[in-house]
């Protein structure tokens, strides 16, 4: 409630005074700007326009393509989505992801995981290492659990990370760990919380002890 009134603040205060677009809740996403209070809620305005959403990402420096909507089972498949061969760090596979998640992908991306991999490795992300996106199931593969949202390519599960040249960081190994190695990746899961509706990460049960998904849905957890 309080960001809503901060919002129709500034709102109120842009008729009459031009602030930075920064700072104007009524500007556009602008993926390369520093993260404030206002990003959420321009990530979900953006989010919520297909074409928007499109347009937006076309600001990331990725390969990818848009792929067609598709229907593939009750309560599976894609809309508004695309295939990414590339973000600023290779993939380890090609994979489907909707607009809404990749905007989010591109926001952790730049602003939470290139930066700390500079900061503990000096070196930056070359490889992002993943278990996949779209996947027509149930929560944990169970077949009468309501659906995943890995079934509508709105989540990513990240198994680990290529540091520079060859320095592989999984997460299994080195979340417990008190080293660089650790503190990167915890970092790259708390930073995440900051875009993404859910993150689940080692600690929040045994089938996510080895890689953090990360998923736009219909509620926020950070565990």
């Amino acid at each position: 409630i309080a960001t809503l009134v901060t919002v129709g603040a500034i709102a109120a205060w842009s008729f009459h005074t031009r602030i930075p677009d920064e700072w104007n809740p009524w500007a556009p996403l602008r993926l390369a700007e520093p993260p404030n209070f206002l990003t959420r809620y321009k990530l979900s305005r953006a989010s919520a326009n297909d074409e928007v959403c499109r347009t937006t990402l076309e600001q990331a420096s990725w390969v990818y393509a848009p792929i067609a909507d598709e229907t593939t089972a009750p309560g599976c498949g894609y809309r508004n989505a695309v295939r990414i061969d590339r973000m600023r760090a290779t993939v380890s596979e090609p994979f489907a992801a909707s607009c809404r998640e990749a905007l989010s992908l591109a926001l952790w991306e730049l602003h939470v995981l290139q930066p700390a991999a500079l900061r503990h490795f000096g070196a930056p992300v070359t490889k992002i290492e993943h278990f996949g996106s779209y996947s027509c199931r149930g929560v944990y593969g169970r077949p009468n659990a309501r659906k995943s949202h890995h079934a509508t390519a709105d989540a990513l599960d990240v198994a680990g990370f290529i540091i520079g040249d060859e320095r592989r960081v999984r997460v299994l190994s080195a979340w417990p760990s008190d080293d660089a190695e650790g503190r990167f990746v915890r970092e790259a899961h708390q930073g995440a919380c900051k875009f993404f509706d859910s993150v689940f990460g080692p600690d929040y049960n045994a089938a996510h002890r080895d890689h953090l998904h990360l998923d736009r849905g219909a509620f926020r957890l950070c565990r």
